[in-house]
């Protein structure tokens, strides 16, 4: 992501990336090492992005959206609702009414996260994205205050009734994208 993102040029097409990571803890740019409680023997890793300490591993969808948004005349805060805005819509498709939160980006399912937004923009290009619980292992979340929060519920699709391979999701989940940015 950084490498693309440093090469781009003003012509650049933008991009989507779908994942599935390995069990693996992100540490943001700025995140404080209490927030990261008991790691345990899964590896810990420091990013570029903002926010906190985040969970990822099998079973959560990770779209890292890869967008000029100075081209695209898109502010962070616009971006952020975007990507919020993306999620909510690919939930309610599942019959699953999911709202962001003014003051803790991300998209919930009443007071627990289901998708979790870490971002970076450097000269006008944003990087990182936004990753989607579907049908993962919750307790490594147990061992951390997710997104800097302490006791913060997380739930998935999989805990809401709701079960669809990952693969499906993602590509949901990019068309939702794609519709909301015009690409």
């Amino acid at each position: 992501m950084q490498r693309f993102t440093a090469e781009r040029t003003r012509d650049t097409a933008d991009e989507i990336w779908l994942l599935e990571h390995d069990p693996v803890y992100t540490l943001g740019y700025a995140s404080r090492p209490e927030h990261l409680l008991a790691p345990g023997t899964i590896p810990v890793i420091q990013t570029d992005r903002g926010g906190q300490v985040s969970y990822h591993g099998p079973g959560q969808v990770v779209a890292y959206t890869l967008l000029d948004i100075a081209r695209r005349g898109i502010g962070v805060r616009q971006w952020v609702h975007t990507l919020e805005q993306a999620v909510v819509n690919l939930l309610a498709t599942y019959d699953i009414a999911a709202h962001p939160r003014p003051d803790a980006p991300g998209v919930y399912i009443g007071p627990a996260k289901i998708a979790f937004l870490g971002l970076r923009i450097r000269h006008g290009r944003a990087y990182h994205g936004v990753a989607l619980n579907v049908d993962m292992d919750l307790a490594p979340f147990a061992h951390i205050n997710p997104c800097g929060y302490p006791g913060l519920a997380v739930t998935q699709l999989a805990n809401l009734g709701r079960s669809a391979p990952c693969s499906e999701v993602a590509d949901a989940l990019a068309k939702h994208l794609i519709r909301l940015l015009h690409l």
